[in-house]
């Protein structure tokens, strides 16, 4: 049955299973040395896809004999490329749940990674914080069952009580504890983990990164330099993590699956098939490799950036499952919202500064590139799905529709409503194939939830609902964030767990009305900051003029989705504890999954859902 299931998930290239058998055997035998990762899984992921473009694609260049004017052309070609490129991530999302249960099958029986410690070099233990210090994070560090280790507390706190707080947890245990705290705060995370490397921490062999609110195991060291030692190619360990089973708000509660999942799903099999990634918190690092590629990148994503310098000299990364970590999900709306502008605006600025430089890379694979810019251009082709918005609910319907009178009744009572219908052209796209690949694409990336929630519907639907309001709301200020970084160029190391973080006032009261409006736009332009009163109404306005365009178009399932853009802000206000925000919540996930059900009816000429081919974005 086991290989009936993989023969069905690998059937688009041929002898692909045969391929995956024939180095398994490699694989285990050695499990403490760098290997080159396989092609396979992107070789099925693009052999797929092209094989869709194959199938489907005459369909789509049939519309291009709807336009009769420059204009309509050019949106019927935005519309397809949109489509193809949305089909190749939804693919790419089934990609890595194929494999990640090929992956799990056939490691049963593999080895523990982490063997009998047999040396013990000096190890530095780097805990960053600025002004989210936790004394129960920073007890997993100083905790470790390791005999060669010392914990360098990298302060960047502005306030005084966290600075207290930090030093009076270091007189704990002072001969274990030092506290560094720069003269400086340029270039962020990066620059605070570089001056510690430089001035303090230069003397041992490996060094660990832990984030303010990360629990560490007591055998976190322990475990991980016998990988190191085992390997000298392998520059870094990153280690598993699960959801903080002690979370204290709701929020964190409630989205705990998510990051359970999505570690369990998506990381593993990078090992074997992809680029393992330094996740920023939670790894064990080489001092050499920092020191060879001279120091962290001074970007935002600077844990990336540390993961292809030194693959470009020689080194790769490994994925440690069996050592699990624990992290909080933001403790609230407004830090998830200024996480995930963090995330976008950081994303920008890797891509700007990194993107050629990796196409380049001749000690990367492309196999290694493409699992790279997958999940990185992710975030800023938000952008892309954003002008899909656009042009398929609003510049479309004004170019290829007319008004249709659409007749409810309701316990005997008639309401006529007018509606927007497409040109009739548009129904050689209204296919079972077609509403199938559509519905593939909408759900790929939470399919790894819907399998780890099967057997628990109830779990499953509200996470999904929550999800929805959360995740799938982001798109506008992912947008905006992308927007702003085009035009400053800028990114900002937003804080997450900074609760007293906000927008710097500048002074501006001897200032006229045109010098404010400067320093408004300075602000938004340079920090596009969730707290933003600007930021928030631009989120609310736009979703009020997509929710309209979705009524005059009958787009239910992207009704919801308007309708979770303008929650999205309210909530960032309201909060997460009260239960009425999270009743609300359900409504953009019911109506989605609704429109998806009636848009089945595609099948028999109704107008096609064109949201669902963005969904995942």
């Amino acid at each position: 049955m086991q290989n009936q299931f993989i023969q069905t998930l690998t059937a688009p290239v041929e002898n692909t299973l045969t391929y995956l058998r024939n180095e398994k055997a490699a694989t285990i035998e050695q499990p403490g040395m760098s290997v080159a990762p396989k092609q396979t899984m992107y070789l099925w992921i693009f052999g797929l896809w092209i094989a869709s473009l194959i199938w489907f694609e005459p369909r789509l260049l049939q519309l291009l004999n709807i336009a009769i004017s420059p204009l309509q052309y050019v949106s019927i070609l935005l519309l397809i490329i949109f489509i193809d490129f949305a089909w190749l991530y939804g693919i790419y999302n089934l990609g890595i749940i194929s494999f990640a249960v090929f992956y799990k099958l056939t490691n049963k029986k593999r080895l523990a990674a982490a063997a009998e410690l047999t040396t013990c070099p000096s190890t530095a233990l780097l805990y960053t914080t600025c002004n989210d210090f936790s004394e129960k994070s920073a007890l997993s560090c100083l905790q470790q069952n390791y005999p060669d280790f010392k914990l360098y507390i990298l302060d960047d706190s502005t306030e005084e009580c966290f600075k207290k707080r930090v030093d009076d947890f270091a007189k704990c245990d002072a001969d274990k504890i030092l506290v560094v705290r720069r003269p400086d705060r340029i270039n962020f995370k990066a620059g605070n983990m570089n001056y510690a490397l430089t001035h303090v921490a230069n003397k041992q062999k490996y060094f660990a990164i832990a984030d303010a609110d990360e629990i560490l195991p007591k055998d976190f060291l322990r475990r991980l330099v016998p990988v190191m030692e085992s390997d000298p190619q392998c520059g870094f360990v990153q280690a598993n993590h699960r959801a903080n089973p002690d979370a204290e708000t709701q929020l964190q509660q409630d989205m705990a699956v998510g990051i359970d999942t999505h570690w369990k799903w998506y990381q593993p099999l990078r090992n074997q098939y992809g680029f393992v990634m330094f996740l920023g918190h939670g790894a064990l690092l080489r001092y050499d490799c920092w020191k060879m590629i001279n120091g962290f990148p001074n970007i935002v994503s600077e844990d990336l950036g540390f993961a292809i310098a030194v693959r470009e000299k020689g080194y790769r990364g490994k994925f440690e499952e069996n050592v699990t970590c624990y992290e909080d999900f933001p403790d609230s709306i407004r830090s998830f919202r200024i996480r995930h502008m963090k995330w976008t605006r950081g994303t920008c600025e890797f891509l700007n500064k990194k993107f050629w430089w990796l196409l380049k890379s001749k000690n990367i694979s492309w196999a290694e590139k493409a699992d790279i810019l997958f999940p990185t251009l992710n975030l800023p082709l938000t952008l892309v799905f954003f002008v899909f918005m656009v042009n398929t609910n609003i510049i479309m319907p004004s170019l290829f529709g007319h008004t249709q009178n659409l007749t409810w009744v309701f316990a005997g009572n008639e309401m006529v409503i007018p509606v927007i219908q497409l040109n009739e052209g548009f129904g050689v796209i209204n296919s079972p194939d077609f509403y199938a690949i559509t519905l593939l694409t909408l759900l790929s990336p939470v399919l790894c939830f819907i399998i780890a929630m099967r057997k628990t519907p109830v779990k499953l639907f509200r996470f999904l609902s929550y999800s929805t309001a959360l995740y799938a709301a982001l798109s506008i200020l992912s947008s905006i964030g992308v927007i702003a970084y085009m035009i400053s160029g800028k990114a900002i190391f937003l804080v997450t767990g900074d609760k007293n973080q906000s927008l710097q006032k500048q002074a501006s009261s001897k200032k006229g009305f045109a010098g404010r409006l400067k320093d408004k736009y300075s602000q938004f332009i340079n920090k596009s900051h969730p707290d933003s009163l600007f930021v928030q109404l631009l989120e609310v306005i736009v979703g009020l003029i997509f929710l309209i365009a979705a009524i005059k178009t009958m787009q239910i399932a992207f009704f919801g989705l308007c309708f979770a853009f303008m929650l999205l802000p309210l909530l960032h206000h309201l909060g997460w504890e009260k239960r009425i925000t999270r009743v609300i919540s359900f409504l953009p996930f019911v109506m989605i999954l609704f429109g998806v059900m009636f848009g089945v009816l595609s099948i028999f000429g109704m107008q096609s859902v064109f949201f669902g081919y963005g969904f995942h974005f």
